[in-house]
């Protein structure tokens, strides 16, 4: 079988099991004659079982119009909201607390992250999750 070429990569972050080929997706998709209909129904398919999380996807296109996508975690961001049970992170980054996380749970956020940060074992991705954290105005108790 003959090599496909790489027309273009696309990434978008979808709830999970509920795209729709309006906007973002018939926007991103569309200039490239990706079926939207066709991606958004493998998307769901693909994440029906995270129901209320936000999972960013990454599409290939090929020249003949064809697509692969690869599931990523969900961003950082998203995950310590969650854990803090905030609906958005501080306004004034280093003046405002917003709300705190557990080592634990920093732990089980950096566990998931895992996979897609550039980090050489679980305490360097604490770091890293940690920075967010601290970014956000979430304190790590």
């Amino acid at each position: 079988m003959a090599k496909r070429r790489v027309t273009a990569i696309v990434k978008i972050q979808l709830p999970a099991g509920k795209a729709t080929p309006a906007p973002p997706v018939g926007t991103a998709l569309g200039p490239h004659g990706v079926q939207t209909m066709e991606f958004v129904k493998q998307y769901n398919a693909a994440t029906e079982d995270k129901p209320g999380q936000v999972i960013p996807v990454e599409i290939t296109i090929f020249e003949d119009r064809t697509f692969t996508f690869v599931l990523k975690t969900p961003p950082t961001p998203v995950l310590l909201r969650q854990a803090a049970g905030l609906d958005k992170g501080s306004g004034t980054t280093g003046r405002e607390t917003v709300g705190t996380v557990t080592d634990a749970q920093l732990a089980e956020i950096a566990q998931i992250k895992m996979p897609d940060l550039n980090a050489n074992d679980l305490e360097a991705a604490k770091a890293q999750v940690a920075g967010t954290a601290r970014s956000m105005g979430i304190t790590v108790a």
